[in-house]
C-alpha cells in the first residue's frame, strides 16, 4: 500500500511539474508544398507589422517555432514566402500545430492543440464570405440607381444581410466569451443606435437628428472596444479604432479634440501599456496632421501627459527638445491674440501691428532670395490689388537682414502694403510667429486675435469669404 501511495504521489508531482515547466511557447507548423524555405512568425504593433521569429522548414515543409517566455498575446502572422501570410491568435494556451498547403494555405489551414484558433479561421472564412456578398450587392445597388423599383428591393436586401451580419458577429462573441477571439470580433460589432423622436414643433428636425446622431456615435464609439485589454496592442484593431475616431467621428477643431482625449485617457489610465500606447498614437496623430490649429492639441498633449512626468518612458532629452517646441508654438496657438510687432518699414517710420484698424490683416513673413516666396508674393499682392480697399490690410515682414535685396525687390514689383524691417529681430517675430521657414502666412481680425496661420497665398481669399459668412 505505502509503494502505491508513494507511486500515485509521484505520479501527481511528475504531472504538476510537467505542468510548471511548460511556460513560453512552442507552435509546430508544417507547410505542405513548401521545403527549404524560411517562414516568419510576425507580429502587429499599430499599424505596422514586426518579426518575432525566423524558422526555416526542412524537407518536408515542417520547422518549430519555440521560446521559453510567453508571448505578449494578440494577433501574430505567419509570413511565407512570396508575400503570403496567414494570421494567427496567440493567447493563453501558447502549445499548439498548424499544417496547410502553401498554394492553398486559408482554405487548407488546420490547428491541433488550439480550439480557438480552429475558430478564428472558421470565422475568417465565414466573415470574408459575407464581406464579398455585401460588396457585390452593393454594385447591384450602384448600378440600379435610375431604377427606384429595383433599388427598394436591392436595399431591403441589404438591411437583411447587415442584421445576418450583425447576428453572426454576436454568435461568434458569444460562443468564445472570455478569451480573445471574443474581444477582437466584439471590437468590430458596429454600434445599435436608438431611435430618436423629434418634435413635430421643430423647426429643422434634419439638424437636429444629425446632431444627436453624432453626440451618440461619438460617446458610445468604444463601447465594444475594452480600453483596459492589453491584448489589443499586438492587434490591428486598437490602432484603426483610435484612427477612425480622431479622424472621422470627432469634430476637427481643437477644443473637441481636447474634450474627447480626456475621456479616453480616463478610460485607459489604469493599464499603462494601454495608456502608453494611447499617448503615443495620439501625440503622432496629432503631431503630423496637416489641419490648421491641431498644434493645439499637441501643446495639451506635451503638458498634459509628456512633460508632466506621466511618460516615464520618454528621455530627458526628448522631453527638453519637445518643450523647445510647444515654446515657440504656443504663442501663436489659433484663438491667441498676436504679439505686437514693432519695427522700421520700407518709408523709413516705425509702423506697428497693433495699431492697424482693418477687420482683417495678412501678416505675411518673406524674403527676396527665397524660391518660394518668389512665387507665392506676386500672387499675394495680386490679391491685395482687389482686396485693400475691402478693410485688409497686408503686414510684410522681411526676414533677411540684406536690405539692399529687400529694397529693391519692393521697387520693382511695387509692393505698396506695410513693409517690416527688423534684421536684428528686436521684435521676436522669430519666436512669437515661430518663423523657422518662409512664406508663412498669418490672418488676424479686428482685435488681433489669430484666426488662421500658415495658410497659403491660394487659400486666404477662401478663408476670408467663408469666415465672413459662418462667423461674422
Amino acid at each position: 500500500m505505502r509503494k502505491l501511495v508513494f507511486s500515485v504521489f509521484l505520479t501527481m508531482w511528475s504531472a504538476f511539474s510537467l505542468s510548471q515547466v511548460k511556460s513560453g511557447f512552442e507552435i509546430d507548423i508544417t507547410i505542405h508544398g513548401l521545403q527549404d524555405s524560411s517562414v516568419f512568425l510576425a507580429y502587429h504593433m499599430g499599424d505596422k507589422q514586426y518579426i518575432k521569429d525566423t524558422v526555416k522548414l526542412d524537407k518536408e515543409g515542417h520547422a518549430i517555432v519555440l521560446g521559453q517566455e510567453a508571448l505578449p498575446q494578440g494577433i501574430y502572422m505567419i509570413v511565407l514566402p512570396g508575400k503570403k501570410y496567414f494570421e494567427i491568435l496567440i493567447s493563453k494556451d501558447q502549445y499548439f500545430s498548424l499544417s496547410c498547403t502553401y498554394n492553398d494555405y486559408l482554405n487548407t489551414l488546420k490547428f491541433t492543440g488550439s480550439d480557438e484558433n480552429s475558430a478564428f479561421i472558421e470565422y475568417q472564412k465565414k466573415w470574408m464570405l459575407m464581406q464579398q456578398q455585401a460588396a457585390a450587392l452593393s454594385k447591384r445597388i450602384q448600378s440600379n440607381k435610375e431604377n427606384s423599383d429595383s433599388l427598394k428591393i436591392l436595399h431591403s436586401i441589404q438591411k437583411l444581410e447587415e442584421d445576418n451580419m450583425k447576428s453572426y458577429l454576436r454568435s461568434v462573441v458569444n460562443a468564445n466569451n472570455g478569451n480573445l477571439l471574443a474581444t477582437l470580433v466584439k471590437s468590430l460589432l458596429p454600434l445599435d443606435v436608438p431611435e430618436f423622436t423629434i418634435s413635430g414643433e421643430v423647426r429643422n428636425p434634419d439638424s437636429v437628428k444629425w446632431v444627436w446622431n453624432y453626440i451618440y456615435n461619438k460617446d458610445h464609439f468604444f463601447d465594444n472596444t475594452d480600453l483596459t485589454d492589453e491584448r489589443l496592442l499586438r492587434t490591428p484593431i486598437l490602432y484603426a479604432r483610435l484612427n477612425a475616431f480622431f479622424t472621422n467621428i470627432v469634430i476637427q477643431s481643437p477644443d473637441s479634440i481636447n474634450k474627447e482625449i480626456d475621456k479616453l485617457i480616463l478610460k485607459c489610465k489604469n493599464n499603462y501599456k494601454v495608456f502608453q500606447f494611447v499617448a503615443v498614437f495620439l501625440f503622432n496623430h496629432f503631431r503630423e496632421s496637416e489641419i490648421m490649429g491641431h498644434d493645439a492639441v499637441m501643446v495639451k498633449l506635451a503638458d498634459d501627459i509628456y512633460l508632466s512626468g506621466k511618460a516615464d518612458w520618454v528621455s530627458k532629452e526628448f522631453k527638453d527638445d519637445l518643450r523647445k517646441q510647444i515654446d515657440l508654438i504656443r504663442p501663436n496657438l489659433i484663438g491667441r491674440k498676436a504679439e505686437n510687432l514693432v519695427m522700421d518699414s520700407f518709408k523709413g517710420i516705425f509702423v506697428s501691428l497693433y495699431d492697424l484698424e482693418k477687420e482683417f490683416t495678412i501678416l505675411y513673413f518673406w524674403e527676396p532670395g527665397c524660391g518660394h516666396c518668389i512665387a507665392e508674393t506676386p500672387k499675394l499682392k495680386a490679391y491685395y490689388e482687389k482686396a485693400k480697399n475691402d478693410n485688409i490690410e497686408v503686414f510684410a515682414v522681411c526676414t533677411t537682414a540684406d536690405k539692399a535685396k529687400w529694397t529693391k525687390y519692393i521697387e520693382d514689383n511695387n509692393l505698396t502694403w506695410i513693409n517690416g524691417w527688423d534684421p536684428e529681430r528686436s521684435s521676436h517675430f522669430d519666436y512669437y510667429y515661430n518663423v523657422q521657414s518662409t512664406p508663412m502666412v498669418y490672418i488676424l481680425d479686428r482685435n488681433k486675435k489669430i484666426i488662421a496661420k500658415k495658410l497659403s497665398v491660394e487659400d486666404i481669399a477662401s478663408f476670408i469669404d467663408n469666415y465672413r459668412k459662418y462667423f461674422k
